[in-house]
C-alpha cells in the first residue's frame, strides 16, 4: 500500500544534531522527507504560515532566540493545531522528572525524547523509538485531520438547520429574544420558555441548542401531551426486555437518545403529576430509572421546556410540583406573540411568500397595497403559526398576484367568528379537484379552527372526539404542526 510522504520541519540549531537527525531518517527517505530547517522559534513560524503542510515538527527544546521550549510549542499549536510536535532535548539525561514530561505534553507536543549519549555520532538516540513516533504522529495529523473536516461538515449542516427555519424579526422584542438565546447558549442551565401558542417555542429551544456546546448531539423534541399517561414513564426513561407483558427487547427512552444532547419538553404543564417526579429525580441527580432495572442509568442532557399555560397557577392547584418548576425554570424566556411585534409582519410574510414559492417552483406574486394592509392589521390569533398557513394558503391561491380578495379568501378558511366557510365552501367549475383532496382540504381547516379555539392541543383533541396520540398522528398526515 502506497503511503503519502510525510513532511518534517526542522527546528534545531546545533549543525551536530541536524546531522545525526538526517542520518536516522534517511534510510526511510521514502517514506519521510524533511521539507525545511530552521534554527529559531521566529523562523519555525515563518515557515509555517508560509507553508502551511507540515505534518510534523522536530523541535530541539533548547534553540537559540528568545522564542523555545513550551512557548515556543504553544505558538505552533496556535497557528496549527494539526502539527504534531516531537520534542528532543538534553534535559532528560539521567533523569525521569515527570514534572518536565507534563509541562511538555500539556504545551502540546506529542512525544519527547533524548538526545545523548552524544557519543553516536552517525545517529540519534533510540533511533527506532524516534522514527516510529514520526509514523505514529503523521497518522495522528490524519486523524485530526478528519475530524476537523468531519466538524466542518457538521457546522454546516447545522447551519442549514437554522437557515431552513430562521427566528425572524427586528423589534425590540424578538432582539430581546435573540439576546437570551446568545447568553443563555454557553452555559448548561435548564430554561423554561414561555408564550402563547404558534409563538415558536420549539424554534427558540432548537437555536438554543444549536449555538450550544451540545450543537453536534441530539436535539429531541417531546409533546408531553401527545404521550398517552400510561406510557409516559417507558418513554421518556425506556424499559428493559420483559420488564412487562409485551416488553420483547430492551427499549432506550427519550432521555437516552438525548444523552450529551438537549430534551425539549413542550407543553410541560401536561405532564402527569407522578411523572413530575420521576422527572425532577433525572434534573437532580442525573440519572434514570427504567422499568425492570434494578440499577439506575447515568445521563448527561440539558432540559429546555415550554409552555402556554402560567405554572404558578398550576401550582396553586397542585397540578404542577413546585420544586419541579424552580428546577426547569432556572433561565427562561418569553416569546412575544404577533401582537407584540406588529412591526415583523412584513417581514414574517415576505419570508414566507419566498420560502412556498421556491418550495413550488413558482414566481413570487406581487402583493396589492389593499392587501398589505389587510394582512398587517390582522390579529393573528394563532401567531406565526397561523400566519404562515394563510401565507401557504395565498400563494397557492394567487392568480394574479396577492390581492385584498384572496386575502379575505384565506382568512375566511380561518375565520374565528364561525365555520360557515367551511361547511359552505366555494366550488369552482374551472376547478374540480378529486374527493380525496377536497376532504382533506376540509380535514385540515376544521383541525386549524377546533385548535386555534382551544387553549393546548390536547383539549383540541378532546373537542374532536379523538385520543391526543391519534389527533397528533392526522395532524402530521396533514401537513399541520
Amino acid at each position: 500500500m502506497e503511503h503519502e510522504q510525510i513532511k518534517v520541519l526542522l527546528i534545531e540549531d546545533e549543525e551536530y544534531d541536524v546531522r545525526r537527525i538526517k542520518n536516522t531518517i534517511n534510510p526511510f527517505r521514502e517514506r519521510i522527507k524533511i521539507e525545511d530547517i530552521v534554527s529559531t522559534g521566529e523562523d519555525a513560524l515563518k515557515a509555517i504560515g508560509d507553508r502551511a503542510s507540515f505534518d510534523v515538527a522536530i523541535l530541539d527544546y533548547q534553540i537559540s532566540g528568545g522564542l523555545y521550549g513550551e512557548a515556543l510549542i504553544k505558538r505552533i499549536r496556535q497557528q496549527d493545531p494539526t502539527i504534531q510536535i516531537i520534542v528532543i532535548t538534553k534535559m532528560t539525561i539521567n533523569q525521569t522528572d515527570l514534572h518536565f514530561a507534563n509541562q511538555l505534553m500539556n504545551s502540546g507536543a506529542y512525544w519527547f525524547g533524548t538526545k545523548y549519549p552524544t557519543d553516536i555520532e552517525q545517529f540519534i538516540y533510540q533511533p527506532t523509538d524516534f522514527i516510529l513516533t514520526i509514523l505514529n504522529a503523521a497518522e495522528k495529523k490524519k486523524l485530526e485531520m478528519d475530524r476537523i473536516r468531519s466538524q466542518r461538515r457538521l457546522d454546516k449542516k447545522i447551519d442549514r438547520i437554522v437557515q431552513e427555519r430562521p427566528l425572524l424579526g427586528e423589534s425590540a422584542s424578538i432582539h430581546q429574544v435573540r439576546d437570551h438565546i446568545k447568553k443563555f447558549a454557553v452555559t448548561q442551565a435548564n430554561v423554561l420558555i414561555i408564550g402563547e401558542s404558534g409563538s415558536g417555542k420549539e424554534l427558540i429551544a432548537k437555536n438554543i441548542h444549536y449555538q450550544s456546546e451540545r450543537r453536534y448531539e441530539n436535539f429531541v423534541p417531546v409533546n408531553c401531551a401527545a404521550i398517552p399517561r400510561e406510557l409516559i414513564e417507558s418513554e421518556l426513561f425506556g424499559f428493559v426486555k420483559g420488564a412487562f407483558t409485551g416488553a420483547k427487547e430492551d427499549k432506550a427512552g427519550l432521555f437516552e437518545q438525548a444523552n450529551h444532547g438537549t430534551i425539549f419538553l413542550d407543553e410541560i404543564s401536561e405532564l402527569p403529576y407522578l411523572a413530575q417526579a420521576k422527572l425532577l429525580r433525572v434534573l437532580e441527580t442525573g440519572e434514570i430509572d427504567k422499568i425492570g432495572r434494578k440499577k439506575s442509568y447515568s445521563v448527561d442532557v440539558r432540559v429546555i421546556s415550554a409552555t402556554n399555560k402560567n405554572l404558578k397557577d398550576l401550582m396553586k392547584q397542585n397540578k404542577f410540583r413546585e420544586d419541579l418548576y424552580y428546577r426547569l425554570n432556572i433561565l427562561n424566556i418569553q416569546a412575544p406573540a404577533i401582537k407584540d411585534r406588529e412591526d415583523d409582519i412584513p417581514l414574517l410574510i415576505e419570508y414566507f411568500v419566498g420560502h412556498y414559492c421556491r418550495d413550488l417552483s413558482i414566481v413570487q406574486p406581487r402583493i396589492t397595497e389593499k392587501a398589505w394592509n389587510l394582512l398587517q392589521h390582522y390579529q393573528w390569533p394563532g401567531n406565526v403559526r397561523q400566519l404562515k398557513n394563510v401565507v401557504q394558503r395565498l400563494v397557492i391561491l394567487a392568480t394574479d398576484g396577492i390581492t385584498h380578495e384572496t386575502v379575505k379568501l384565506a382568512l375566511d378558511m380561518q375565520s374565528h367568528e364561525g365555520i360557515s366557510s367551511l361547511v359552505n365552501p366555494v366550488f369552482s367549475e374551472n376547478n374540480m379537484l378529486p374527493l380525496k383532496e377536497v376532504e382533506q382540504n376540509f380535514r385540515k381547516q376544521y383541525f386549524e379552527f377546533v385548535r386555534k379555539h382551544s387553549k393546548t392541543d390536547t383539549e383540541a383533541a378532546g373537542k374532536l372526539g379523538l385520543a391526543p396520540p391519534n389527533f397528533y398522528r392526522m395532524c402530521k398526515e396533514l401537513g399541520l404542526k
